[in-house]
């Protein structure tokens, strides 16, 4: 029996529970993936324990010759994994790199523009109930209302018109991919600094599917899971130019003690991701969403721009008469778990949605191919063209919990992680 199982039954039984749920269910949140062992054993860690204030070399606490290894190890990783001039691995969330990348550069009230949430971009690109859109002035950009995606020209036109101080590019449900050297192009005509936010993309990456913003940004935010695979947390990337006020903005600017046990397991994942096989996972993962895109499509379900060319797609569920909402429910009944996203200019509310978000890290994980690819995609098209029809979710439910359990958990039910 296990400590945790001894002192505290309650917990582990949940725990337990939740081990089972992700082990007869098929992750298709594009935000989520599965951490190895390695990266789990290195985040449960004893550097749980150490208060390590300050940065490598000077800390607010005795005791810290081993976290200044660690974190000092975890940043010259993830240079090596980037090829960054600086980076500042002690963010905890994606939220608040961005948070601190906003504080090292700009002044409350200052201009910033970044992509509409409603449109695909992320919660602190200017969402008017986030700290970004109550203490900065955010200019909302938009894709185009037919092709929808983005249309540089207009962002231009916006960008010399609102004068913005930076321009945030990088979503969270945006299929295609980021021209960012046109976006730098933009920041230089309107004289802003170019803030990419690669959360959603990082794995891509740095597995060689998606240019690499680095050559042309300014500052990089990103989480370290999704795509990457490493524990949850936040990384910040910059030129050296802006390496000190990063660094102040982090801390102490936003944060106090950094949390030494995700760095640990971020510098493991930084590790795992500069092996030569990461190339071939991430590669995986685009080839699975477009053949995901493809049966569905040809199952009569709309996609948003028509496609995708990374790791997600977002469908309109308006194609087949529901809400993203109870698209979601459904699915999740069925054991297929997704999540309801609004979709450019969006007749419902956010909470509604019109749009259903679906993702290929998690399951290209677990080994999964196109050929389950298109299996997935029949158990979806299922669910969504009947969502109320008697023992539909039931019967797919059980058919999806014995193919799922055939495709190992990495860090649950295997150790290794598919590559």
């Amino acid at each position: 029996m296990s400590a945790l199982s001894q002192r505290d039954p309650d917990v582990a039984a949940i725990i337990a529970d939740e081990r089972t749920r992700q082990v007869e269910s098929l992750e298709m949140i594009a935000s989520e993936n599965y951490a190895s062992a390695a990266v789990l054993e290195a985040t449960g860690s004893v550097f749980t324990n150490k208060y390590a204030e300050g940065y490598p070399g000077k800390r607010y606490y005795a005791g810290n010759q081993h976290s200044d290894r660690l974190e000092s190890l975890a940043i010259d990783r993830a240079k090596q994994l980037f090829g960054a001039e600086h980076a500042n691995v002690q963010s905890t969330s994606g939220a608040e790199a961005n948070m601190a990348a906003y504080l090292a550069t700009v002044e409350p009230g200052d201009t910033i523009m970044g992509l509409s949430l409603d449109q695909g971009g992320h919660l602190t690109h200017g969402s008017p109930v986030n700290f970004s859109g109550r203490l900065y002035n955010f200019v909302p950009y938009s894709v185009d209302r037919e092709s929808e995606v983005i249309d540089m020209a207009a962002v231009r036109k916006l960008a010399l018109e609102s004068k913005p101080k930076v321009i945030v590019a990088g979503y969270t449900a945006y299929p295609r991919k980021i021209d960012f050297a046109a976006f730098a192009q933009v920041a230089k005509a309107c004289g802003a600094l170019l803030m990419v936010d690669m959360s959603h993309i990082a794995g891509l990456i740095a597995g060689g599917q998606h240019d690499s913003p680095v050559p042309h940004a300014d500052m990089i935010t990103t989480t370290t899971h999704k795509t990457l695979r490493g524990p949850r947390g936040g990384m910040i990337l910059s030129t050296a130019a802006l390496a000190e006020a990063i660094d102040k903005a982090v801390f102490p600017g936003t944060q106090g003690g950094p949390h030494m046990h995700s760095i640990a397991g971020k510098a493991v994942a930084f590790a795992e991701a500069l092996q030569p096989e990461f190339a071939d996972y991430a590669r995986r993962i685009v080839e699975n969403a477009k053949a995901l895109a493809e049966a569905l499509q040809a199952g009569g379900l709309r996609l948003v721009s028509g496609g995708t060319d990374n790791h997600l797609l977002l469908a309109d569920c308006n194609s087949v008469g529901i809400s993203g909402l109870k698209a979601q429910n459904a699915l999740q009944g069925a054991g297929i778990i997704t999540n309801r996203n609004t979709i450019p200019y969006d007749e419902r509310p956010p909470y509604v949605g019109s749009g259903l978000r679906l993702g290929t890290p998690a399951l290209t994980s677990r080994d999964m191919g196109p050929d389950e690819m298109k299996r997935v995609a029949g158990w979806i098209l299922r669910v969504v063209k009947d969502p109320d029809g008697d023992g539909v979710r039931e019967t797919v439910r059980q058919e999806v919990a014995e193919f799922a359990r055939a495709y190992p958990v990495p860090g649950i039910t295997d150790v290794k992680l598919a590559v």
